[in-house]
Formats: C-alpha cells, sequence, structure tokens
C-alpha cells in the first residue's frame, strides 16, 4: 500500500472571526446529523461504545461531547471551508459581507468588534483560529479594552498554551497594568509554564494590593505549595507550606469556598496541627454534604463534591466513611484518569501522616489504577526467513498468550511499535480490553509498512495496523525518513516506548511492566526483541516474557526441531550506517541571551569576556562535558552523548548566569533562555570548520525550542523528556507544560519545564 494523502493546501490562509463562527455552526451541524443517522440505525447513549449493543457516548447534544470531540468536528467543518476558499470561492453572509482566501471585506473598527463578539461566544474556538487571531490583531485597536486580551487569555489558557496566553496578557498590562483580571492570568500563566517564583511574585503583588478573593488567595497559595516542593531547605520548605496554609484559611474566612477549606485542612496536618485540620474538615462536611444534595444527578461538580467529602472524612479518620466517599468517586470519575490521580494523590499524602487501620488498605486498592504496559516482540516470519521463529500458524496462540499477560497485569495503557505479528497482536488486545493504545512508528507509516508489516504473502497485516492506528488514543512517526539507518531507527523507537510509557506511569503514579514475546535468543542486530529485553533488565525491571520458543516447541514441534538446526538471524533490520554522516542519538542544547541586543558596543568586548567565557568555561570543566560546542553573537549550541549531561549542564549554566552578579563585570542584568531536545541526528566532519558537527532536522526542531522558553528557565520536547525517562535520570525531573506554538511556525508541540529534582522537600 503507497497511499499518500495530498489535501488542498490552506496552510497560506489567514483565519478570521467570521470564518470561525461558520465552522462552529457547521461542526454542531455534522454532529447533529450524525447523531440523527445513528439514532435512526437503532443506536443509543452507552458510557463506552459498544458495536454490538449500538451504544455510543457521543450521543448527546454537541454542547455536552468532550472538547476533543468538538474540537474534531471543528477541525472537519473548518478544513473544508478552508478548502472551497484555497480553490477560489467566495462565501456571502446574510449581512452581505464577502468572505474569501483573502479575508473579510471588514474596516479595523468592526473587525475589532467581530473579535469581541467571537471571544464572547460560549463556545470553545479552535486553536489555530485563537493563535491567528493574536497575530492578527491590532494592537492600537485592543489597546482601549481590557476585555479581548482578558477572552483571549483565558481562551488560550483553557487550550493548554501558557506561553502565548503569558504573550496576550503581558501585551494587556502594558495598556492596563492594575487590571485584576489580567495579572491574574499572568500569574496563572506563569505557573503552568513553570514559573512559580515570578508566579508568586505577581501574586503577592496583587495581595498587597489588597486583592482577597478566592482565585487570587487561590493562585498564591498554589505558588507556596510549588515552591515548597521544588525548595530543597527542609526549613524553607515549611515555611511555604506554613504560608500556603495561612492563604487557604484567608481563603475560607473571606469567600467560604470548601475548596479552600479542604486545602487548608490538608496542609494543616502535614504541619502537625490535627486539631486545626480536624476543625476544618468538619466545616468542609457539612457544606459539601449541603450542596451536594442541592445538585443535580448530571451535575459535573459532584465529583469533586464527593471526592473532598472522602478527604474530609479522611483528616477525621474516619475510614469507613472515607471509603464510602472515595468508592462514589471511583465511579463518577471513571476514566478521567486526571482527576482520579488528583484525588489517590492527596488521599495518600493524608495516610501518610495518620494510622491507618485496615481500611487504609481498603481505600488504596479502590484506587488501584491500570498498569502501563510497554511492548516489544518478534515480528511474524518473513516468507524468506530460513527457520523458523514466529510462523503465521503460531498467531492464535501467541494473541491468547499476550491476552492472559494482560488480564494478569490489568494492563489499562500499552506502548507498542506497529510491526505485524507481536506488536499488532498486543494493540488487538489492548482494544478488546477497551485500554488506550499508543503507537509509536521509527518513521514514516508507508515506509515502515512496506518494511515491517507487508513482509508475509497474503496477510492482512497493512489493513489490521490501520485500524489500530485508528483505535489508537494517539500515533507518533519520529522520523519523516528511515534512511538514518534502519537499525538506529527502531533502536531510538524502543527508547521512546520505554520512555513515554515511563512518563505516564509516573504521572498516574502506577506500575510500568515491560512484556516481550521473544524467543529467549540474543541478538546482535541494533533495535531488535533481544537487546530491548536486555536493556530493561539492566535498568532493573522486571520483564514478562512470553516465551516463544516454547510455544512453538508445544504447538509445532517438528518445526520446531527444523529451527533448531537452522541458522540463526539476529535481526529484522539492517543496518545501513556508514562511518561518515552515521546517524547517532544524541541530546541538543540551544541557549540565547537575554539583554545581549541591548548592549552598546563598549559592553560587547564585556559580554564576550564574562558571558561567553562563563559558558566556555563551564563546557571545559563541567562533569557533563558537550561532544562538541559551537556560538555566535549571544547563541550558544552544543551536544551531548546523552539527556542526562544535557539536562544537568542546562542547570548548571542557568544557575551560573543566575547567579552572577554581572554589574561588577560592567555588564547589565543577563539572563538565559535553554531549550533541550534529542533525537537522531547526523555526525559528520564540518568541512569549514574542520571539526565533528552533528546536523539533521532534529537539529532544526531542537532550534525552535529556545525561543519560546521564558527567561530564566529550561525547556525540553517530550523527545527528551522520554528519554530522560528512559535513562532513569535522577538529577532532574521535566514537567509538562502544554502544548506549545514552536518558532518560525514549526508546528504545536508537548513541551515540558526542566526543574532539579530536590532532596528532602517536603511533599505538597
Amino acid at each position: 500500500m503507497d497511499y499518500k494523502p495530498s489535501p488542498i493546501d490552506t496552510l497560506r490562509l489567514t483565519l478570521t472571526p467570521e470564518i470561525a463562527q461558520l465552522s462552529e455552526m457547521l461542526a454542531k451541524n455534522a454532529h447533529e446529523n450524525w447523531a440523527k443517522l445513528r439514532i435512526a440505525q437503532g443506536w443509543h447513549y452507552g458510557p463506552r461504545r459498544d458495536d454490538q449493543q449500538k451504544e455510543h457516548p457521543n450521543l448527546v447534544p454537541y454542547e455536552q461531547l468532550p472538547e476533543s470531540e468538538r474540537q474534531y468536528d471543528r477541525q472537519t467543518a473548518m478544513e473544508s471551508i478552508k478548502a472551497l476558499l484555497a480553490m477560489g470561492y467566495t462565501m456571502q453572509a446574510p449581512a452581505g459581507t464577502r468572505i474569501s482566501s483573502e479575508g473579510t471585506s471588514l474596516g479595523s473598527g468592526r473587525g475589532f468588534t467581530s473579535v469581541l463578539q467571537l471571544l464572547r461566544d460560549g463556545s470553545q474556538p479552535d486553536l489555530a483560529l485563537l493563535q491567528g487571531l493574536w497575530r492578527a490583531h491590532d494592537p492600537e485597536d485592543w489597546s482601549g479594552n481590557p476585555e479581548p486580551y482578558r477572552l483571549l487569555g483565558e481562551r488560550i489558557l483553557k487550550l493548554g498554551e501558557p506561553l502565548v496566553a503569558y504573550d496576550v496578557v503581558a501585551e494587556g498590562m502594558k495598556s492596563f497594568p492594575q487590571d485584576l483580571r489580567l495579572r491574574q492570568l499572568l500569574a496563572l500563566a506563569l505557573a503552568r509554564s513553570g514559573a512559580a517564583g515570578p508566579a508568586n511574585i505577581v501574586l503577592e503583588h496583587l495581595y498587597e494590593d489588597g486583592h482577597r478573593d478566592e482565585e487570587t488567595l487561590g493562585l498564591l497559595a498554589r505558588t507556596h505549595k510549588d515552591l515548597a516542593r521544588e525548595e530543597g531547605d527542609a526549613s524553607k520548605s515549611s515555611q511555604h507550606l506554613r504560608r500556603a496554609y495561612e492563604i487557604y484559611s484567608e481563603g475560607y474566612e473571606t469567600n467560604g469556598g470548601y475548596w479552600s477549606a479542604i486545602n487548608a485542612a490538608t496542609l494543616a496536618l502535614l504541619l502537625g496541627e490535627r486539631e486545626s485540620a480536624k476543625a476544618l474538615a468538619r466545616l468542609v462536611s457539612d457544606q459539601c454534604r449541603q450542596k451536594l444534595r442541592e445538585l443535580a444527578e448530571a451535575n459535573g461538580e459532584r465529583y469533586w463534591l464527593v471526592s473532598t467529602l472522602g478527604e474530609a472524612a479522611l483528616l477525621l479518620e474516619d475510614w469507613s466513611e472515607a471509603e464510602n466517599w472515595y468508592g462514589q468517586a471511583v465511579e463518577l470519575g471513571r476514566g478521567d484518569w486526571g482527576s482520579l490521580q488528583s484525588t489517590r494523590h492527596n488521599a495518600r499524602l493524608l495516610m501518610q501522616c495518620l494510622a491507618p487501620d485496615e481500611g487504609g488498605g481498603r481505600i488504596e486498592q479502590l484506587f488501584r489504577f491500570p498498569s502501563v504496559v510497554v511492548f516489544t516482540g518478534h515480528m511474524i516470519d518473513r516468507d524468506d526467513r530460513p527457520g523458523a521463529r514466529f510462523p503465521p500458524r503460531l498467531e492464535p496462540m501467541v494473541k491468547d498468550a499476550i491476552r492472559q499477560c494482560l488480564n494478569k497485569l490489568n494492563a489499562g495503557f500499552g506502548y507498542a511499535s506497529g510491526a505485524c505479528g507481536s506488536d499488532i497482536l498486543f494493540h488487538e488486545v489492548m482494544s478488546e480490553r477497551k485500554g488506550e493504545s499508543h503507537v509509536i512508528l521509527p518513521y514514516e507509516k508507508e515506509r515502515f509498512i512496506k518494511d515491517s508489516v507487508e513482509i508475509v504473502r497474503g496477510g492482512d497485516w497493512a489493513k489490521r495496523l490501520e485500524k489500530v492506528i485508528a483505535q489508537a488514543m494517539d500515533t507518533q512517526e519520529l522520523s519523516r525518513q528511515s534512511q538514518m539507518g534502519s537499525g538506529i531507527s527502531y533502536e531510538f523507537a524502543n527508547l521512546m516506548l520505554h520512555g513515554l510509557a515511563s512518563v505516564r506511569a509516573e504521572q498516574l503514579e502506577t506500575k510500568l511492566v515491560p512484556v516481550a514475546v521473544w524467543d529467549g535468543k540474543s541478538g546482535t542486530g541494533l533495535g531488535g526483541t533481544a537487546g530491548t529485553v536486555e536493556r530493561w533488565r539492566q535498568l532493573g525491571l522486571p520483564v514478562e516474557v512470553i516465551n516463544l520458543e516454547e510455544i512453538l516447541r508445544r504447538e509445532v514441534p517438528s518445526v520446531s526441531e527444523q529451527a533448531a538446526a537452522s541458522p540463526t538471524t539476529t535481526s529484522n533490520q539492517a543496518s545501513d550506517d556508514s562511518a561518515e554522516f552515521a546517524p547517532e542519538i544524541r541530546a541538543l542544547l540551544f541557549a540565547d541571551a537575554e539583554g545581549f541586543s541591548k548592549l552598546t558596543d563598549a559592553e560587547v568586548p564585556l559580554f564576550a569576556q564574562h558571558f561567553l567565557g562563563l559558558a566556555g568555561r563551564l563546557a571545559a570543566e563541567s562533569a557533563h562535558r558537550p561532544l562538541t560546542k559551537n556560538t555566535w553573537g549571544d547563541g550558544l549550541y552544543f551536544v551531548f552523548s546523552n539527556v542526562r549531561h544535557a539536562g544537568e549542564f542546562a542547570l548548571d549554566l542557568r544557575d551560573a548566569v543566575r547567579n552572577t552578579d554581572w554589574l561588577k563585570h560592567g555588564l547589565p542584568g543577563l539572563n538565559l533562555r535553554i531549550g533541550l531536545h534529542a533525537g537522531l541526528v547526523y555526525s559528520c566532519r564540518d568541512p569549514v570548520t574542520e571539526r565533528t558537527t552533528y546536523i539533521g532536522a532534529n537539529v532544526s526542531r531542537a532550534a525552535r525550542i529556545e525561543p519560546i522558553t521564558p527567561t530564566g528557565q529550561v525547556y525540553a520536547s517530550q523527545t527528551f523528556a522520554a528519554l530522560a525517562a528512559a535513562e532513569g535520570v535522577k538529577g532532574f525531573r521535566c514537567d509538562y507544560v502544554g502544548q506549545t506554538s514552536m518558532a518560525k511556525k514549526y508546528g504545536t508541540f508537548p513541551t515540558y519545564v526542566v526543574l532539579r529534582r530536590k532532596t528532602g522537600a517536603q511533599p505538597s
């Protein structure tokens, strides 16, 4: 199958508010038509899709759909509209306004009114549209009214773009520096970007100005909890927790919200003030019970009220009552792993401070999350394989063995590639279990199918892979090409599988289990099953092995004997690496000096001597030395052998710049932005500099991260975070920030802030 989708190019079109409003109406209409057809076919609502019972969770009004589903409908409608415009069509609104690929004929004043109407609309527009509105906005038009800044900042924050939201709100504050909502949104954008310190400063100023509303107090207390978690000094951490407790208490006294009260009660317990914690818990319990009686059954707040009642019961050490409320919370939140994890985290925190009876074990059991499985396994034998290892006739037996293994492990989240044989069987079993599947392909799907899927005459593996991908939670292609060397491409994919699974398991605080369909034989091929199992074991991970050799011996003994007598091939992937331009997995660092552009000619030599000199000394003396280094102007580029060295060096460099008194060197205050990435790059000798260098698409990707990084922070790609987890890095952690737009329209990708992993800090 060599199908390559080629939709109409609509990238150059400018999105307008009018088009957005039209796409929202069409999205709703498309859903209504789909639902009408389904109902006519005998389908009805059900909590999960069941084709046999004809139940579907999306048979609800458009407004009640999950945001991800509404976004899918919007995107479909938007692309249809854009395709028509790209082909030269125009649309005429009832009022006579023409919409075309050039935009609309509206003047700037009317355009501002349309933007404001769109932002006031209760629906959540497409992120691309909101970013388009921001890029096209006229600051002069907006400077007379803070509302568009408030609304756009709020919308973008809801869609997980704290850095873009920061830009929106920061511009608004230039015209409206005392606007309460803009200051709150600025702090929230900073906090979600991993900048707890700057967010805390903004909020403390709000507090000093007399703002005591529940949102300001809640955000301020949250930043103190974040700072307590990051603080390595136990006494300073305790001070932050004390301050958070006082602010939450004030929030409850001032505004009466149960959310403030339960946070205050939990912190009181952590600080050793049990009677205060119990007194607050009693108040919270009464308040939540009353509110629960007033709510309709379908109200989304029920989950948080019920989980808060469980937390209050724990604080009162009423274990059976806590078990009852938490049991209800688990039922209400089924499938909402983020909310359930937040509730379980708080419950565990409390139980660490209490002396639970057997009720503690029962509560822990209630929150028993499914395990995360990272998978590897052999492919179905190629037609020309000299000795049988996984002949097609073993497929049902292997699939049944995978099914039994995943049942035993209570697997709920699966990470695997998509090769024919074990990988696809694994994903199919995960689908049977109604679990989450995540598919990682080493390079573009079409080429991968030729190399690793369509290798058996008469098989339907390509069709099955397409179905797996359609049902998967997400699918990633790690490279656009396989020319990087097939062996290293598969090795990189295996590392990413392990890393992404590790990140998910850590987020959910659940078990990570490696599973392999393996014949037990060693192999020398890079990226193969044997090498992956060996790496897992070297990391101390207990591997669940489905022994393919035993299945072959049991089911087809004659073939097993022939296989034993045949020469062994060690890998299904051949390496095409060459000495020059050899592909390697490397970590990449780009950094930029904030404030360089404002230096005078007299200060530039001082910058080179002291700022670049500091970076040069660190690169030469660090225990995490780079493999290669380069600089241009105020930019720095380093390549490291692994992500641990890159992350440690980045934090050391950031701290060295932050802690230097630049005024003593005749320079204004300087700071850094640092971006980290990792991936496959080519190693070669630069014919200009005559030094070893690293080039490739991943170098360009790394360069796009630094410009969107907040000053004084270290940001990283998802790839970097995943490889750090796969390597078992302990010195730093990568906290998810959100989907962030890269520089130069490079796309939107998951982004992480890199923070030192403090030892001795108290939990929060």
